[in-house]
């Protein structure tokens, strides 16, 4: 009884933290973001050009900038990210899915593109991509291929690197307090991604249109929830953010914190007699969960909405 209280009460003054920094350090992401156009003149790539890229590869040497990265995991983990986009897995009890969720994008926007980055970044210690010049510090670069406990990741040294990487170049104000990485912190407020974060991530990496609807602390307001985000799946790719602790309950956690923590990329939906069947994608998976619209309305706080060149993001 004493370990349940204690553990929330813990909880409770982390919520308490939350919700004092997303009111006092940021700006919310408003309801209906203009979309943002892509650079023109760039073209994406397919999934075939990447693999007959990586398959040239047959080995890589070690490189004196990440010491405790195996190439032949390195190469592996990577060669399985192209053949495999949904196989990416941001770790077990880690704060990195948002950037789970921009790789799993990534992957089918410009695989070609994100092969060659990572293999730049392992091979120089840095890398340039789309005027974006990646450069993480010494500590990320002793860390990964390091982790530890954190299921598939442990093995998964490219996506750790990369995942790593992310976390170290973008800051936002769930970071502020944190800037530095030190032993542990990829399950802290230092790998945090909150919405316009988010946002500004994919803006910057990838070849899309982008349209937001939402916030850290506000649930979009529109007539239907449902008709909104099947509507735009026809045209594009979906991405919510939602508070995941409603979805996925805990033994012993009585509080529920209000608050949206986790990004997931919607893959199909369908309704009947007010309750939702929706599939997502998440943590190197797909799940298919059963709600009702109510529920729904509940856990969505934001949702961004990704369409290529072509389309007109509206």
């Amino acid at each position: 009884m004493k370990l349940h209280l204690h553990n929330g009460i813990r909880y409770f003054i982390k919520a308490v933290v939350l919700t004092c920094n997303i009111i006092l350090f940021t700006a919310v992401v408003t309801a209906g973001t203009p979309a943002i156009p892509v650079t023109p003149g760039k073209v994406t790539s397919t999934q075939q050009q990447a693999i007959d890229y990586v398959e040239k590869i047959r080995h890589l040497k070690p490189s004196p900038h990440w010491p405790n990265i195996k190439p032949a995991l390195f190469l592996k983990n990577l060669k399985t990210n192209i053949h495999d986009i949904a196989s990416i897995y941001p770790g077990k009890g880690t704060n990195f899915c948002g950037y789970g969720a921009l790789t799993y994008l990534f992957l089918q926007d410009d695989p070609l593109g994100y092969a060659t980055l990572l293999l730049q970044l392992y091979g120089e210690g840095k890398a340039t991509f789309r005027s974006i010049t990646f450069d993480p510090s010494p500590a990320i670069k002793l860390e990964a291929g390091e982790l530890k406990y954190k299921g598939l990741l442990d093995i998964n040294p490219a996506e750790q690197m990369w995942y790593l990487t992310l976390a170290d170049h973008y800051k936002g104000y769930l970071n502020i307090f944190n800037h530095q990485y030190d032993d542990g912190d990829e399950n802290r407020f230092w790998a945090s991604v909150n919405y316009a974060k988010f946002n500004r991530m994919t803006r910057e990496l990838l070849h899309y249109n982008s349209k937001a609807k939402g916030a850290d602390l506000m649930r979009p307001k529109m007539a239907s929830l449902y008709n909104y985000i099947s509507e735009k799946m026809k045209t594009g790719t979906v991405v919510l953010f939602i508070n995941n602790r409603i979805v996925h309950k805990k033994d012993h956690i009585r509080l529920k914190l209000g608050v949206p923590t986790h990004f997931i990329v919607a893959e199909k939906i369908s309704i009947e007699n007010d309750v939702i069947t929706f599939m997502y994608w998440d943590y190197g998976r797909k799940t298919q969960l059963q709600v009702s619209t109510d529920f729904f309305k509940r856990i969505v706080f934001g949702i961004t909405w990704f369409t290529k060149k072509e389309a007109n993001a509206e």
